[in-house]
């Protein structure tokens, strides 16, 4: 299929969607982000098609200060050694190309920043946030320059679809399903979550059963519940140094399969809000990846999309994932957990980290509803140069 017929195909798919449209979720009234709250639509998508990813951290390498965005900050907090810094003064909304470069290559470095006092990024609204992620994500303007309606909102929101993940089961604002939503309330639940499990706790790196998963992502709360509801992060690049040499040396030498089918098979069952706009997929990605940018090597499995080990019999990956996975719950050491606040905006990389959300305020029966802005990136760089990945399983 050539480029032209693929955006048109996708173009299809997304003008229909804007035009149609089933709508699942609750009127509130008086809720002022009502205009955000979880809608599913059944449309389908295509497959996702590859694309060369450029990280902007790459550009901030050149600068003069790399840090410069950071220059009129109130307050820059690191939140523990090795992962996680806060950041107090520093405008999000404001920031000019340069400043987002920096951005990104910063979190690339500290795998998680947390910016305080937002209020102006999150009341923006959803096309600014896909202005935002565009940023980061794959460059479709060039793409758009051979349609003959290449400008206006229609190229506008065909332009950020393809360059920003559409999530396959998850809600989404109506007319903007590049923007993933969790949400929780005293009446219903539209998160992937587990009833039969005695935690809450699912690290993972988010849609990592994905070609191309994401790099930097941006998520913030519009309503949270007076305590709880906090996000556990860890960092991957951490958890391996924490290994012996020699062990790291043949986790390189190894690949696993990430997988989708255990998420869509839960919304077909009809939680979550019933819909699989796109066929689930598994690709095979190396148990050890480097960072394009800052060449560090970091730990990519996660219990709730890493399957099996290629290669190995089966009691032998379960093995070996079994004692990864429990090393990543343990590191008490490595992680760093952000209790949200009205105004909070999160970044982190996708590539060095996971992450688990804490479900501990359900008897409250408050509301937690977030938004997420999910670029991806490019397909995981084995730390073992020559390792070979199928394209798909």
């Amino acid at each position: 299929m050539s480029v032209v017929e693929t955006v048109a195909e996708v173009s299809q798919t997304l003008l229909t969607l804007k035009l149609r449209g089933g709508d699942t979720e609750q009127k509130t009234e008086s809720y002022s982000y009502a205009p955000l709250l979880p809608h599913f639509s059944p449309e389908k998508y295509p497959a996702l098609t590859p694309f060369k990813h450029e990280d902007p951290g790459f550009r901030a390498l050149k600068h003069a200060d790399p840090r410069a965005f950071l220059k009129d900050a109130s307050s820059v907090i690191e939140l523990t050694p090795n992962l996680g810094t806060e950041v107090h003064g520093v405008n999000l909304a404001t920031l000019d190309n340069d400043g987002r470069d920096q951005l990104a290559l910063e979190v690339a470095k500290r795998g998680l920043m947390v910016f305080r006092g937002q209020h102006e990024f999150i009341d923006r609204g959803p096309e600014s946030y896909l202005e935002w992620g565009q940023h980061f994500g794959r460059l479709v303007v060039l793409l758009l320059c051979l349609l003959d309606w290449a400008s206006g909102p229609v190229a506008r929101f065909i332009n950020s679809s393809l360059a920003l993940h559409i999530h396959p089961t998850s809600g989404h604002p109506k007319d903007y399903p590049q923007i993933h939503l969790v949400y929780r309330d005293a009446n219903s639940s539209f998160n992937f979550e587990r009833e039969d499990s005695i935690t809450s706790t699912v690290w993972h790196s988010d849609v990592s059963y994905e070609l191309q998963p994401p790099g930097l992502t941006t998520f913030f709360l519009l309503s949270q519940p007076t305590t709880g509801g906090d996000t556990l992060f860890t960092s991957q690049v951490s958890t391996l140094k924490k290994l012996s040499p020699s062990f790291v040396a043949f986790l390189r030498t190894l690949s696993a399969v990430h997988s989708g089918v255990e998420q869509a098979q839960f919304s077909r069952s009809g939680k979550r809000g019933g819909i699989v706009r796109r066929e689930p997929v598994e690709h095979v990605h190396p148990l050890v990846r480097r960072h394009p940018v800052t060449g560090e090597e970091a730990l990519y499995v996660n219990r709730q999309f890493t399957t099996r080990i290629v290669g190995l019999k089966r009691e032998e990956s379960e093995t070996i994932l079994k004692f990864l996975y429990d090393h990543v719950d343990k590191s008490a050491d490595l992680q760093a957990r952000v209790k949200w606040q009205p105004g909070t905006v999160v970044l982190w990389d996708n590539r060095v980290t996971a992450h688990s959300a804490i479900v501990d305020y359900g008897n409250s029966n408050e509301r937690r509803h977030g938004a997420r802005i999910t670029p991806q990136a490019e397909r995981p760089i084995p730390a073992l140069e020559g390792l070979e990945l199928p394209g798909s399983v």
